[in-house]
C-alpha cells in the first residue's frame, strides 16, 4: 500500500497530481494524473484533457494518493529513471 513514508519506492503513474510551484508560470495550479515518467519529465494528463510536458527540476508536486492524503515533492528530488528511485531508497 502507497503511504506518505514510502511514496518514492512506488510508481507514480496513475496519481493525481498538482503543480504548486514552477518556473513557467502557466504551469502553476494544474491538477490531473500522471501518464508517463521519464528521467527529466512528468507527462500529465490535464483536467481538460490535454497533456502536458512538466521538467521536474523545476516544479513543486503535490501528489494525492489513493488513501486522500497529499505528499509535496520537490521535482529537483524525482530526477532519475522510475526504477533508479526505487534502487537508490534500497541500498
Amino acid at each position: 500500500m502507497i503511504t506518505q513514508s514510502n511514496f518514492l519506492a512506488h510508481e507514480l503513474i496513475g496519481l493525481r497530481v498538482e503543480i504548486v510551484e514552477s518556473r513557467d508560470l502557466t504551469l502553476v495550479g494544474r491538477k490531473g494524473y500522471v501518464v508517463d515518467e521519464s528521467r527529466n519529465m512528468f507527462k500529465i494528463l490535464s483536467e481538460n484533457g490535454k497533456k502536458i510536458s512538466v521538467f521536474k527540476g523545476a516544479a513543486k508536486f503535490r501528489f494525492i494518493l489513493p488513501d486522500g492524503s497529499s505528499v509535496y515533492v520537490d521535482g529537483s528530488t524525482l530526477i532519475c529513471r522510475p526504477e533508479e528511485r526505487v534502487k537508490r531508497l534500497y541500498k
